[in-house]
C-alpha cells in the first residue's frame, strides 16, 4: 500500500513538474521557476526509480543443501533401480528450469 502511494505521488509530482516547466518557460521565462520545477521532476523520477528497484525484485532463494542431497538420493535410488541416468538427469534439469520460470 505504501509503495503504491509513493509511486502515485511521484508520478503526480513528475507530471506537475513538467507542466510547471512548460508554463514558467512560456510566461516570462523565469529561470528560477524552470529550474525549481525541473529539480522537482528529477527528484520525483529518482524516488520512483529507487522505490521500483528496491521493491520490484523477489528475494533471492537460499540454496537448500538438505533438499539438494535428498533429491540426489532419490535420483540415485532410481538409477540403482534401473532407470537411465542421462535421461533422468535431463528430466530433473528440465523440471528445475521450468520451476525457475514461475
Amino acid at each position: 500500500m505504501f509503495v503504491r502511494r509513493v509511486r502515485v505521488l511521484s508520478a503526480l509530482v513528475w507530471v506537475a513538474g513538467i507542466a510547471g516547466m512548460i508554463v514558467s518557460s512560456i510566461r516570462g521565462n523565469n529561470n528560477g521557476w524552470v529550474i525549481s520545477c525541473g529539480m522537482a521532476t528529477a527528484l520525483a523520477s529518482l524516488i520512483l526509480f529507487t522505490v521500483s528497484a528496491a521493491t520490484g525484485a523477489e528475494p533471492i532463494e537460499v540454496f537448500d543443501e538438505v533438499r539438494a542431497e535428498a533429491l540426489e538420493g532419490d535420483v540415485q535410488a532410481l538409477i540403482d533401480g534401473g532407470a537411465d541416468e542421462e535421461a533422468l538427469r535431463t528430466l530433473v534439469r528440465d523440471a528445475m528450469r521450468l520451476g525457475r520460470r514461475r
